[in-house]
């Protein structure tokens, strides 16, 4: 039997990529660099498959072309706010993702973030290499305490209760949180957690926000200016979700004007620009979008990836199908 031929549109785990190899016709983007609109629409008229990242846009046009060979797309990540899933399904195409393989991993990530902006630990390194520190002193780089301190999540899925897991039982965290749905309050408190009825309750209430929640959609801008008036001048904003969840000029606005005392990102509206704004803020840690970075979970989601699409092309229906 033939062979389905597929594009991987970024470089891989070695291991993920060899058995892409030994399946299927794979092509594979060696030079690791993002592939232009162009190049992507050509992928789709040219591929029964293509598996994009989270970097590959893939907007309504891309679909509209005449000439369409693609017949499944297996996105490498859990969101997919990236591809326009309505005309992809309206030309008969699946699209799937890689959920639950990436829970920990992000959470962990997003416990670091508030770790690190609490206690000002990128501003102490900074200090250090650049051989600005001058020894201890009892004023010196005064940071906030997180044990006993309330955190709030918008969006309690898999990673929202993951990190409430984290903050309750490990740093005895009062944990609220929105979710678009009603939480059982017996599940909700066994990740240690309550549910509050409004985003709003929860920013007023917290010490640290932390959001998990899908990107696109109703959600884009979800945090604004009126949101981020609502949380404590001496709170901080913590996002592993998606960069588009978060208004980022009223972002700079608020940390310029100490509405709220820092943020810890690990995603950006219009990655990888990050503004220059967020970039020469102290009270601000940037990461290069590693929430899922770890050896372990970057194969797991290509196994994932592998898993969809070869049930698909078996004639089976692929396990993460969101389209």
């Amino acid at each position: 039997m033939k062979k389905a031929r597929i594009l991987v549109t970024r470089r891989w785990p070695q291991v993920v990529e060899s058995v892409l190899a030994e399946r299927f016709d794979a092509e594979f983007n060696v030079s690791d660099r993002p592939m232009d609109q162009a190049a992507l629409a050509d992928a789709l008229a040219r591929y029964d498959a293509v598996l994009p990242t989270v970097s590959d846009r893939l907007p309504a046009a891309l679909f509209e072309q005449d000439a369409l060979s693609v017949r499944i797309i297996g996105n490498y990540g859990v969101g997919y706010n990236h591809i326009d899933i309505a005309a992809a399904s309206a030309r008969g195409i699946a699209v799937t993702n890689t959920p639950g393989v990436l829970t920990d991993c992000t959470a962990d990530l997003a416990m670091t973030l508030l770790l690190q902006v609490a206690r000002r630990a990128g501003e102490g390194e900074r200090e250090l290499r650049a051989g600005g520190w001058t020894g201890w002193r009892p004023t010196h780089m005064i940071g906030t305490k997180v044990t006993g301190k309330t955190l709030g999540i918008i969006g309690f899925g898999r990673i929202g209760k993951a990190m409430a897991r984290r903050c309750h039982f490990g740093f005895d965290m009062d944990v609220v949180f929105h979710n678009r749905s009603r939480v059982d309050p017996a599940e909700a408190a066994r990740h240690g957690a309550r549910q509050l009825y409004t985003v709003e309750e929860v920013l007023a209430a917290s010490d640290f926000v932390s959001l998990h929640c899908p990107g696109g959609g109703e959600n884009v801008g979800l945090i604004d200016a009126r949101r981020l008036q609502a949380m404590k001048p001496s709170a901080f904003l913590i996002n592993t979700a998606r960069g588009d969840v978060v208004d980022e000029a009223a972002l700079v606005r608020a940390l310029a004007d100490g509405r709220i005392a820092g943020a810890g990102l690990d995603v950006y509206a219009a990655e990888p620009q990050v503004p220059e704004a967020l970039r020469q803020m102290e009270n601000v840690v940037l990461l290069p979008h590693l929430g899922s970075a770890t050896a372990e979970t970057r194969t797991a989601m290509g196994m994932k990836v592998v898993d969809n699409i070869t049930a698909f092309f078996e004639g089976r229906d692929p396990p993460d199908r969101v389209a």
